[in-house]
């Protein structure tokens, strides 16, 4: 039997409205859509704090997505009212899939909206229930529509829990060097259908389209455009290339991983002379100053798939240097870098060639 909403605590939602407006802008109907869902699940609780906050989500934050985590109505009930750090906890500014969830290693941070304060995997690397500060997430999602997602948990986190000695350790990346095996049959086919799932259908165009030109298996890291950015290329065809090349590393660097790197480390792309710069604000981690909005979107022992919320461009052009020794179009080469390509290359684009 559902709890009746009289039940639910009014003051704990009223919380949380105060804590979204200034940090999510999702539009009305995902969230509409994601109440009447959580209604129907048996989710009162989470269902009447949406509709609550239906209008106040959309502010003028540039975070567009979220992955929220609800206990069941009896946990609401019994609890007494949550405090306003523990309501945050329990909201990610990130999108996380049942399987980017999966793909996290135990002592993976997850990014919460609670200032100081994240979720840490403690999923037991013998066991496929995923499980977070060591509450278990109950099954697939609740609401799934690619903006935002609804996890069912069995009680509420902990916001200082006893972590796992299972947390696996992991170096630190100082290279991302190019790697092959000697798999000939391999294909973007199953990376192709989650991306066009989610709403990054030209980044699987250009994954199917082979412009890597790769004959041999690689170790790859994609870092994928959401289609609602990518609009204002569609008519560049020639610089297709380049638009996809330096969003590709030519190594493979999961979420867990990516959260490791020392802030500022630079990484090649399979775009010769451009690279990729980590860096954080706060929580967020970002590259080429684009946040990453959802880590580990797929993830398999040879290619992993970032989305993130923008394109990366290409720096300004500058007229007063020297192209001598630029490519001799003027622009970045093509080339697949090499495994010794580890020096920070000065790059410049020539007016006679359009880079976006």
């Amino acid at each position: 039997m559902a709890v009746k909403p009289s039940l639910i605590f009014p003051a704990a939602l009223s919380l949380l409205l105060t804590i979204l407006p200034f940090t999510i802008a999702l539009p009305p109907e995902s969230i509409a859509n994601a109440a009447e869902t959580l209604s129907d699940s048996g989710y009162v609780a989470m269902s009447l704090t949406l509709n609550l906050i239906s209008t106040s989500l959309l502010s003028q934050s540039q975070t567009t997505s979220a992955t929220i985590f609800t206990p069941p109505d009896s946990v609401f009930t019994n609890s007494g009212q949550p405090p306003l750090s523990l309501l945050q906890l329990h909201i990610s500014p990130l999108l996380f899939s049942l399987s980017s969830l999966r793909s996290l290693l135990p002592g993976t941070r997850i990014p919460t909206l609670s200032s100081g304060n994240d979720l840490t995997v403690t999923t037991s690397s013998f066991s496929d229930q995923v499980s977070i500060n060591n509450v278990n997430v109950i099954g697939s999602p609740i609401f799934d529509d690619g903006l935002l997602i609804v996890f069912g948990i069995e009680s509420f986190f902990n916001s200082d829990p006893k972590v796992s000695n299972g947390t696996v350790q992991i170096d630190r990346f100082d290279s991302c060097d190019a790697s092959h095996g000697s798999d000939t049959n391999f294909s973007f086919h199953n990376a192709g259908n989650v991306l066009i799932s989610r709403g990054y259908s030209v980044i699987a165009s250009f994954l199917n389209l082979q412009l890597l030109g790769i004959v041999r298996r690689p170790s790859l890291t994609v870092f994928a455009p959401v289609d609602d950015v990518m609009v204002d290329y569609s008519d560049r065809f020639p610089d297709y290339p380049s638009l996809f090349l330096r969003h590709v590393l030519p190594c493979k660097i999961s979420w867990r991983e990516l959260d490791n790197i020392e802030n500022g480390t630079e990484l090649s792309t399979y775009l010769n002379g451009f690279r990729i710069r980590v860096t954080r604000s706060g929580a967020t981690l970002m590259v080429n100053e684009v946040p990453i909005a959802f880590p580990d979107m797929y993830y398999s022992d040879w290619l992993v798939i970032h989305g993130v919320s923008e394109a990366l461009s290409v720096p300004e052009l500058d007229d007063d240097v020297d192209h001598d020794d630029d490519d001799s179009d003027g622009g970045f080469s093509d080339a697949i870098p090499s495994s010794n390509d580890t020096k920070v290359m000065s790059v410049h684009a020539a007016s006679s060639r359009t880079e976006f």
